[in-house]
């Protein structure tokens, strides 16, 4: 089972909402946790076996430079949606790619698509000048 945090600018509510739906969530302003740094959410997410939902691009960034493999991330880039449409939302992004966020993986969510990159991200070499021996 798939277990959610929701992070700081997506709405409370949307916890009741998934609640109902029968998903193991928690916002981070419900635990006490409104004011925690980034990486602070990261560690709580692993500690916790919890899947970050969030507006914010930085969870990305901070994944992909660590090399680790878990958390799992999925990143909403919708604007001005409410508790019933962010539950809903999460509910049909859960039912497409659950069994990889259950292994590791960034999910970016747009009105169009979803894109997944499994964890941990390979390192690509730099496309710079070849350096001299």
């Amino acid at each position: 089972m798939i277990r959610l945090l929701l992070d700081q600018g997506l709405p409370r509510s949307a916890v009741r909402h998934l609640d109902e739906r029968g998903i193991d969530v928690c916002h981070v302003a419900d635990i006490g946790h409104s004011r925690a740094s980034d990486p602070e959410i990261i560690e709580l997410a692993r500690e916790q076996g919890r899947v970050i939902v969030t507006l914010d691009s930085d969870f990305h960034r901070l994944l992909s430079i660590s090399g680790s493999s878990a958390p799992s991330v999925i990143r909403i880039r919708c604007e001005g949606l409410r508790g019933p449409d962010v539950a809903a939302l999460v509910q049909q992004v859960l039912g497409q790619v659950g069994e990889q966020l259950m292994h590791g993986a960034m999910v970016t969510v747009t009105e169009r698509n979803v894109r997944l990159h499994r964890l941990p991200l390979r390192k690509v070499a730099s496309k710079g000048r070849p350096r001299s021996l």
